[in-house]
């Protein structure tokens, strides 16, 4: 057993020990080995189901990195650019003034349409062509392009919906038969989830009870705020633990997140690194800074590549590049030591990045 997979072991057993976590997976790859393949705790608190290195976990934003590599593996076939328009292949999303956002706008989170109708239900967002009409009638909180703002919800029907008409098939389909499939992560890595699959998956349980803010204190925070009917943040939809582990939810294509192992996501990321999915100058692409500034919606500084970010939570070099996710997840890679890491857990800690951080350092000094 080498160091590594050595001492992220014992980082996890000591996290799910403590009580600060329930479960937890960390896989680590460098030019295609599978350096550390580490799991520890239950899946299922209920039934006491372990946890093992197979068992997928529902990760919100963590997911649109995945998203994004869908996207990438399609430009790298020529089946779209980053500068095509999203109205080109979609006419009805150039509705409202929307006509010049870009796939590269979208990747960025500045096409202006971070939100949905605030009253937004869970059913709503697994109803694909509901989603998809009514981003398209929005109207733009800026002009695509000149700004940038965490897109949720958004982000993954605006750019599913691209693939759908480039490709005639579903993200989901995209995904298993250019990304998961050739891989060999199909069985571990979804947007929708076979409903076959669902009794294998990890339970997610909320980290605490939620925070309850006054009506006058979420009206001033950015995330919160309504304009023309729409909100980054429909209430009634909220990524907790009870969305996470709906069946309807699971088994749709919502892909602001995705449902995956550890060793799957970093299976994928490590793929970006050495050239099996895209080719040298498109990864120089597409994790290089696109876009730095202060983000409309969070309100927070924030640095962007072409649908990841930069630096991941904060604090790590630039040539990291992934996705976190709300409930503590992460899938990244570090193109300068040929790392990629996932990170799975299924206590969702609700933007507590405590154990990413702590794993990310340990693996990151290692390598």
């Amino acid at each position: 057993m080498s160091d590594l997979q050595k001492n992220v072991q014992a980082a996890i057993e000591e996290l799910v020990e403590s009580g600060a976590e329930r479960g937890v997976q960390v896989a680590v790859y460098r030019r295609g080995e599978l350096l550390a393949d580490a799991v520890a705790g239950v899946a299922d608190p209920e039934t006491g189901r372990p946890f093992t290195s197979g068992t997928s976990v529902y990760a919100t934003s963590t997911g649109k990195g995945v998203t994004a590599t869908v996207v990438h593996v399609l430009a790298e076939r020529g089946a779209l650019d980053y500068e095509t328009r999203i109205a080109d292949v979609w006419p009805e999303f150039a509705a409202r003034g929307k006509e010049k956002a870009t796939v590269r706008h979208a990747l960025t989170h500045a096409t202006g349409v971070p939100g949905v109708p605030v009253d937004t239900t869970p059913e709503d967002l697994c109803d694909w062509d509901r989603m998809c009409a009514a981003i398209a009638a929005a109207e733009p909180w800026w002009e695509p392009g000149t700004r940038f703002g965490y897109h949720p919800q958004t982000y993954g029907y605006i750019l599913g919906e691209v693939v759908r008409r480039v490709t005639g098939k579903p993200i989901s389909q995209v995904l298993r038969e250019e990304v998961a499939g050739p891989l060999g992560v199909a069985g571990e890595l979804f947007f929708g989830v076979p409903e076959s699959e669902l009794g294998r998956l990890a339970r997610i349980e909320d980290a605490g009870p939620p925070m309850e803010l006054p009506a006058e204190v979420m009206a001033q925070i950015p995330f919160f705020r309504v304009v023309g009917g729409y909100t980054a943040a429909p209430l009634a939809a909220m990524p907790d633990a009870a969305f996470s582990n709906r069946a309807d939810v699971l088994t749709s294509d919502i892909p602001a997140g995705a449902t995956m192992t550890a060793r799957a996501v970093a299976r994928m990321y490590d793929a970006l690194l050495n050239g099996e999915l895209v080719s040298a100058g498109r990864l120089r692409e597409l994790s290089s800074p696109a876009v730095s500034g202060v983000d409309e919606v969070a309100g927070n500084p924030a640095t962007l590549a072409l649908g990841y970010s930069v630096g991941l939570t904060g604090g790590f070099d630039p040539t990291v590049f992934g996705m976190v996710g709300s409930g503590g997840t992460a899938a990244f890679a570090d193109t300068a030591t040929g790392i990629s890491v996932g990170v799975m857990k299924n206590r969702a800690s609700a933007g507590d990045f405590g154990t990413v951080e702590r794993i990310a350092r340990l693996v990151l000094q290692e390598g």
